[in-house]
């Protein structure tokens, strides 16, 4: 089926209104859970190909992370999808007020590579929850990942409902260029510019959630063998390939040496041995090129080794870093950690202020003073005071970006949100009809206006 067959199929069965009622809505969060749970072992298949993922890793960053989020949706989505009753004004009298939310139709999931089955899946849970009939595109890049996607949904809803859409950059143009009434994308700052441009012919609302160069702060009061562990956790899981990875360090002068003592220890901690086989590989050879390509020339006191052969990069960190450095200047998205120290935070604010605004932040501090002078001073999607990435695992708050890192938020409510359009209605009684909004315009009923209205 083509993609304009595939469109006018999904928007007529939206339009039957047989996705609206809560007991559709569930049913499908319960199918949903019931195929990943049946599919597990596939899926941890297809990510030991596509990006060498153990098991446990697997489970802790996709298939663990959707199971959660489904079961927040059907605990709270018969709540969600009621209508909000909120006050009326004096004015409106007599009449009832209240906000309704509705799916918006037929919408488009376009999801990456580097986290192929959470990425993808966690944004549908908010549009199937919202209502909504759904085309998903995975990333060419990740195929194994992608053809379990398939399966799972082909398998679990009827294509006028949910349906796979695979292929590369000419199944997204022709995706694009399709009217949808929701569009959801993960990826690149210049992809999200594309989708943007795209929707924009159309008037459709969108969320993108992008990326850009996360920045950490180490202070001279950080816990620096937690913050080192912490850190090196956050850096090489899924090899770094993860859009809220930390990607550089700032770390004060005089806590530097410690650091990098203890950021060893922590790596060996993790691999003992120096046993390095479970660790997630660069995706393709192009990413992979990209990035050895930024360690040339720079001096790595920690790994900097790598095998061409199976595209795998060593946990490193790089020393001596300058800020006009070909590393600085774009998204890293692998396993290697620039270092910088300073003695100024101020230094260090004013750099992170002069570039794009980034999806996370991570200070580690125990300094409260430190902490507010951050939070407020620093603009970013959101983050962690001592730890990295675990802020995007809470089904209780948003995550997004702002900015070139972004626009919009899901997870938990805000997945429902974002699926959904929030009609204000208000019911006007007819037993009663105050005439003093009429024609003729009185002195009287002016008087009477200014009451009711101040």
């Amino acid at each position: 089926m083509n993609t304009k067959s595939l469109v006018a199929l999904q928007r007529k069965y939206f339009e039957s209104g047989a996705t609206r009622s809560l007991e559709f809505r569930m049913k499908a969060l319960k199918k949903l859970q019931r195929a990943i749970i049946n599919n597990e072992a596939f899926i941890e298949a297809a990510m030991k190909l596509d990006l060498n993922k153990t098991p446990f890793e697997t489970y802790m960053t996709e298939t663990g992370l959707v199971l959660e989020e489904i079961r927040y949706h059907m605990k709270h989505l018969p709540k969600w999808i009621k209508n909000k009753r909120v006050k009326t004004p004096l004015a409106q009298f007599h009449a009832k007020s209240f906000v309704a939310p509705e799916p918006y139709g037929v919408t488009l999931i376009m999801s990456p590579w580097n986290y192929p089955l959470q990425l993808c899946l966690v944004p549908l849970i908010g549009a199937i929850s919202g209502g909504n009939c759904v085309v998903i595109k995975p990333s060419a890049y990740a195929p194994e990942t992608s053809k379990v996607v398939k399966k799972i949904i082909s398998e679990t809803f009827a294509s006028e409902y949910i349906a796979v859409v695979e292929g590369g950059r000419e199944q997204n143009h022709t995706l694009l260029e399709e009217t949808f009434d929701y569009i959801f994308f993960t990826g690149s700052v210049e992809v999200g510019k594309v989708v943007m441009a795209a929707a924009s012919k159309n008037l459709t609302p969108v969320t993108l959630e992008l990326g850009g160069k996360s920045p950490v702060i180490v202070d001279e009061t950080a816990n620096i063998k937690l913050a080192a562990k912490r850190i090196a956790f956050g850096k090489v899981l899924n090899a770094g390939q993860t859009c809220v990875e930390p990607d550089y360090l700032f770390i004060h002068k005089s806590v530097r040496d410690r650091f990098i003592q203890e950021f060893t220890k922590a790596l060996n901690e993790f691999f003992p041995d120096g046993d390095l086989s479970e660790m997630p590989t660069i995706i393709n050879d192009k990413h992979f090129q990209r990035i050895t390509q930024l360690i040339k020339g720079e001096k790595a006191i920690i790994g900097g080794g790598f095998d061409e052969s199976r595209r795998f990069i060593e946990p490193t960190v790089l020393v001596d870093i300058k800020p006009d450095s070909p590393i600085m200047q774009e998204e890293i998205f692998g396993p290697i950690l620039p270092l910088m120290t300073y003695t100024d935070l101020n230094d260090c604010i004013r750099f992170i202020r002069g570039n794009p605004k980034p999806l996370a932040f991570y200070l580690f501090t125990s300094s409260k003073a430190v902490e507010q002078k951050i939070l407020n001073s620093c603009s970013f999607g959101g983050g962690c005071i001592n730890d990295t990435i675990i802020h995007i695992a809470n089904s209780r708050m948003g995550f997004g970006g702002v900015g070139y890192s972004g626009m919009g938020s899901y997870h938990g409510k805000l997945s429902f949100d974002t699926f959904s359009h929030y009609r204000s209605i208000v019911k006007k009684y007819t037993w009663i009809d105050l005439p003093v909004r009429y024609h003729p315009y009185k002195d009287s009923n002016f008087r009477l206006l200014r009451k009711l209205m101040k």
